[in-house]
């Protein structure tokens, strides 16, 4: 086959370039050259190479210009194309790494938010921790021996006043007036509550991350563009990130898991606000039902303690009420309401140690005698009211305040003998008769379980008691409800 088409192409060869003579007479001589068919061939081709090759030069003379003008168009045609892919690159960049710096923001922000609640939360609990520490002085000063004879103690701690403005300080929160001053700044710092007249515009937030972020490290241009683009970059070229894209970047999804666990736990904070706030109500109710007990209204008394203590101040509504970086509507709404019910819960001991919850004397040597209430005269043999409870025991035993207040008399009142009047605010007296021995003067401020006489059996007494009664709005109670009241304390 190989050699057949050798001499098809040799029979062509000599069919078109002949053996050619040229014949040259010089001088009465004649010379000639012969032109076998391969050096025609050879001249034939190599004058076709030269005649192309000035073709083209000469071409490239005439349209040099436009040959010029052509190649720079398709240079800027690709220079354009090339910096349209870096600029959608670093669009691309710019897009993923603001995204991060977005989430790394909202995750630092809902972090510091859910610090801002544990402090505030730590806070509540402290102040909550001393308001129990006050409820269980006040269970240990009305603790019951097992003969069920009350024991005061006297070393007990006395009861906290109200709460003040200096007390909220030092619970970590300042209260700031309308106008932004603060009212209080005791506190060294802590959360802020700000009165909000209206919604607080949106802050922009800045695209510069604080710290070295996620795409702060060497050769992080070239992962992202492996990332976004892969192995189809160099054919289709750069496009911008598309929302969705963004949402399953790995660093992305693991901020906004952790975002959403952060959330989670400022969400429980909120419920464990709510339901500390419930138990604290129960406890309110508690102590409302103890003043009930012995027979005093507890929202009379709470009117009254206020209007003596002196409260007040302009009505802000909670709602208008902002804890400083906290975002959180409803944790602001928990904790708010929770350390309302506190400090109502704080009143109300704080009134409660007014009131005379023990019995004048303590010791297994001591019993009750006599009763409120009617009964058979023990001189005259005739029915009679009785205004107060006995306690007979050992002459000369230290007869004690049942409650802290101001001897209003001391002195010998008739039938009373020795008698020892205490005020302990808020329209409550206690009277201590047929003492011995009297052992403070007037306006001498006593507190609860100071000795203030002797046991004896002067004035209207067959023997050595204290008669010991109990007065609320100048009217005579029965000092067994007090002291009931008092058992109830430790329940």
């Amino acid at each position: 086959m190989a050699e057949t088409l050798v001499e098809r192409v040799w029979a062509w060869l000599h069919e078109t370039f002949p053996e050619r003579q040229i014949y040259i007479r010089s001088d009465g001589r004649v010379q000639f050259f012969t032109f076998g068919p391969t050096l025609q061939a050879t001249i034939a081709g190599l004058s076709l190479i030269f005649l192309g090759w000035v073709a083209f030069a000469t071409v490239n003379v005439v349209f040099k210009d436009r040959i010029i003008a052509a190649k720079d168009h398709r240079y800027q045609q690709m220079q354009s194309a090339y910096e349209n892919r870096v600029a959608d690159l670093q669009i691309s960049y710019d897009e993923l790494n603001g995204a991060l710096v977005s989430a790394e923001d909202r995750f630092k922000a809902v972090a510091d938010e859910l610090q801002t609640k544990q402090n505030t939360i730590m806070r509540f609990i402290n102040r909550k921790e001393q308001v129990d520490a006050t409820l269980s002085g006040l269970a240990g000063a009305t603790a019951m021996p097992p003969n069920g004879t009350t024991v005061v103690n006297a070393a007990s701690p006395s009861f906290p006043a109200p709460a003040t403005n200096a007390a909220r300080a030092a619970d970590g929160v300042d209260i700031a007036a309308p106008n932004g001053a603060p009212m209080d700044t005791e506190s060294g710092g802590g959360s802020e509550l700000l009165v909000m007249p209206q919604p607080a515009a949106p802050q922009p937030r800045t695209a510069k991350p604080s710290r070295a972020s996620f795409l702060d490290l060497g050769g992080a241009m070239g992962q992202l563009t492996g990332l976004l683009f892969g192995s189809h970059s160099a054919q289709q070229g750069p496009s911008r990130i598309a929302p969705s894209t963004l949402a399953q970047h790995p660093a992305l999804r693991q901020l906004a898991l952790e975002t959403l666990r952060v959330q989670r736990i400022g969400v429980a904070e909120t419920q464990l606000l709510v339901g500390t706030e419930t138990r604290l109500n129960e406890r309110v109710a508690s102590l409302q039902g103890i003043i009930r007990r012995a027979g005093i209204d507890p929202a009379q008394y709470a009117r009254k303690f206020s209007s003596v203590e002196g409260v007040g101040g302009p009505e802000i509504p909670l709602q208008q009420i902002h804890i400083d970086g906290i975002a959180d509507s409803a944790f602001e709404n928990a904790y708010l309401s929770a350390s309302a019910v506190l400090e109502q819960m704080n009143s109300l001991l704080s009134s409660l140690r007014h009131v005379p919850l023990t019995i004048p004397v303590h010791g297994s040597q001591f019993e009750e005698t006599s009763g409120f209430g009617p009964r058979v005269d023990p001189f005259t043999g005739h029915l009679a009211f009785h205004p107060g409870v006995d306690f007979a025991g050992p002459w000369g035993s230290t007869v004690t305040s049942t409650a802290p207040g101001t001897v209003v008399f001391a002195g010998n009142r008739g039938g009373y003998g020795n008698m020892v009047e205490i005020d302990h605010g808020f329209g409550i007296h206690t009277r201590y008769g047929h003492l011995s021995s009297i052992l403070v003067q007037v306006g001498a401020k006593v507190g609860k379980g100071a000795p203030i006489g002797k046991l004896g059996s002067t004035g209207r007494s067959t023997g050595p008691h204290v008669h010991y009664e109990v007065w609320y709005d100048d009217v005579v109670r029965n000092p067994s409800n007090f002291i009931e009241a008092g058992r109830h304390v430790l329940e």
